[in-house]
């Protein structure tokens, strides 16, 4: 049973260079329903336009058409800085999301008082410092001990798990993972990957996370929703999303990418017939 929705989209809408040669209609009249809690998978081919659409959620860009709600405020005019108080984000990059020539507890510090009025200057206070070696702690990567080390002498895994607890710090209304296990090594991966289902759970936490890996998803507690060339095409969810394994997505896919070469056949012949 589905609970109540944390975010809604509509028919969003967004093309690149419009008119142009280099033309790209990324997000075409995608509407989506994210409920409060649940973990979302998003899968794609390259360009289906899966980190467009955490893009738009985020505000990196302004939409040629449709609206974003975020837990019932519209947010579509929002500039992404003003987003960024109620959306965490971890991007795939392991050093995008953190300062690399701060400490960890500085980086950290940032975390803890986003959006509040304050400097580096500003004390540490000692329950802050107990608080931040209990959660880094939690991380179980020996971290704790390390808190006043440059956060840019860490490996890309320790550095991700670091990011994703100072994402995740303030509880956000909703949480944008965006291949954010893809340029780790294979044991760092599944240990982030492992982290990242465990806070979700333990904050009850709203998260959208794009993945290229379709067993990732597939191992979600949520829903798949499968892009294609700007559109969602599928959408598991329920009693369906329990089903599903890899090589029913990888049928899914075939399907679509059959019907697209149908279509640009049939659409070759009409305009034969009419030259």
């Amino acid at each position: 049973m589905e609970g109540p929705v944390m975010l809604e989209i509509k028919n969003i809408s967004k093309t690149f260079a419009p008119k142009t040669v280099n033309e790209v209609r990324a997000l075409q009249q995608v509407s989506l329903q994210i409920s409060k809690g649940s973990f979302t998978g998003v899968i794609g081919t390259n360009g289906s336009g899966k980190s467009t659409l955490l893009n738009a959620i985020a505000g990196n860009f302004e939409l040629d058409r449709g609206s974003v709600v975020l837990d019932g405020q519209n947010i579509t005019r929002w500039p992404e800085f003003k987003r960024a108080k109620l959306i965490g984000r971890v991007f795939q990059n392991p050093f995008a999301g953190s300062a690399a020539g701060m400490s960890i507890a500085e980086n950290i510090v940032m975390a803890m008082r986003r959006g509040r009025g304050w400097s580096l200057r500003t004390a540490v206070t000692s329950s802050e410092r107990r608080e931040m070696a209990e959660k880094v702690h939690s991380l179980k990567m020996g971290l704790e001990d390390r808190l006043d080390n440059p956060i840019g002498n860490l490996s890309g895994g320790q550095r991700q798990a670091l990011t994703l607890l100072m994402a995740t710090w303030l509880k956000p209304k909703l949480l944008l993972l965006d291949e954010h296990t893809a340029a780790l090594d294979p044991k760092s991966a599944a240990k982030v990957a492992e982290l990242t289902s465990k806070i979700i759970a333990e904050e009850k936490l709203t998260a959208l996370m794009v993945t290229h890996s379709m067993q990732q998803a597939v191992d979600l507690p949520g829903r798949i929703i499968m892009m294609h060339r700007g559109q969602v095409v599928e959408d598991f969810r329920d009693e369906m999303k329990q089903r599903v394994r890899v090589p029913d997505l990888i049928r899914v896919f075939e399907r679509v990418q059959k019907m697209e070469l149908f279509d640009q056949s049939v659409a070759e012949m009409l305009e034969q017939q009419y030259v």
